[in-house]
């Protein structure tokens, strides 16, 4: 698998001119914690700005309801959908269901995972939406591990999913599924890719120098980025990326396969570490400054 063939990244489509935010879709991102030990929003935030940034026409972020005014404050471009919670913060989920669901009536892609916490409610949300199967869902950060620790995941996976794992919620996904696969190292980060790709049935998108991007029948391997990209809150943006594409240019739109969209995605994501590292050098990046790169390096990839 090391020696894997790796396909041309497609071009990026360009943007109708005279498209209006409705056509630019919109992205849904479920995250933010508001419980001990680990009160998070930041995640959230910053993927719902990265699906902005990469050119969604809308970005709608459903956290914690005590959450819920400091989101606005931190992204007022978002429209935000309070989550009920009990009184220590953590999510219902069989109350947010409903509003989960009536956000998604307007969503054309569903992000879940960025800081949302490991709560047991926060793993039934994940599990319902990945039997959902109706909207494309990409699943990351935290919604990674919940999903992994759930026996027999994979056979509830419904229609489009892209998982966005670094080397260590990797490792989680091969040890659930009883692959014995390295994906820490480089060399065999493409066949570690290639493998949970086939068995989930789902995109991979393998971060780490060089990213490695699977459908489970073709691979994609991002040469740009550099170590400025890692900061914390990188791996946010690029989900909210991946989300803003699958909004713009779904494959029914495009003719772009999934796989090839969450690869221009990782390019872009990647690029724009690059831009910020030409100005500032390979440390002390913030993840929205990464985020507000994103369109300089998608301008870039259409040639301009």
């Amino acid at each position: 698998m090391s020696s894997l063939a790796f396909e041309p990244l497609p071009q990026l489509p360009l943007r109708a001119p005279a498209g209006h935010k409705g056509t630019f879709g919109s992205v849904l991102v479920i995250g933010g914690c508001a419980h001990e030990p680990r009160r998070m929003l930041g995640g959230a935030m910053l993927a719902a700005r990265g699906a902005l940034r990469a050119g969604a026409g809308r970005a709608i972020v459903a956290v914690p309801e005590p959450l819920a005014d400091e989101a606005l404050v931190i992204l007022p471009e978002a429209t935000v959908v309070a989550l009920p919670t009990d009184a220590e913060g953590v999510l219902r989920a069989a109350e947010c269901a409903e509003r989960i669901d009536a956000a998604m009536a307007e969503a054309s892609c569903v992000v879940i995972g960025p800081a949302l916490g490991r709560s047991l409610d926060a793993g039934k949300i994940v599990m319902r939406l990945v039997a959902m199967g109706d909207k494309p869902l990409v699943i990351d950060a935290d919604a990674i591990r919940l999903f992994a620790s759930h026996l027999d995941a994979a056979r509830d996976l419904r229609g489009t999913v892209v998982f966005t794992p670094h080397p260590g919620e990797a490792a989680d996904l091969a040890d659930s599924l009883a692959l014995d696969v390295d994906c820490v190292e480089r060399a065999t980060r493409p066949g570690a890719a290639m493998a949970l790709a086939q068995r989930l049935g789902a995109v991979i998108a393998l971060k780490g120098a060089g990213t490695v991007t699977s459908d489970g029948l073709r691979a994609w391997r991002c040469d740009a980025g550099n170590a400025a990209l890692a900061t914390g809150g990188s791996g946010d943006v690029l989900s909210g990326v991946v989300g803003a594409l699958f909004a713009q240019f779904s494959a029914g739109k495009s003719g772009i396969s999934a796989g090839g969209l969450v690869a221009l995605a990782v390019e872009a994501h990647a690029r724009a570490g690059d831009l910020w590292r030409n100005a500032h050098g390979d440390s002390g990046a913030l993840a929205h400054e990464i985020a507000d790169l994103v369109p300089d390096a998608m301008h870039a990839m259409r040639g301009g």
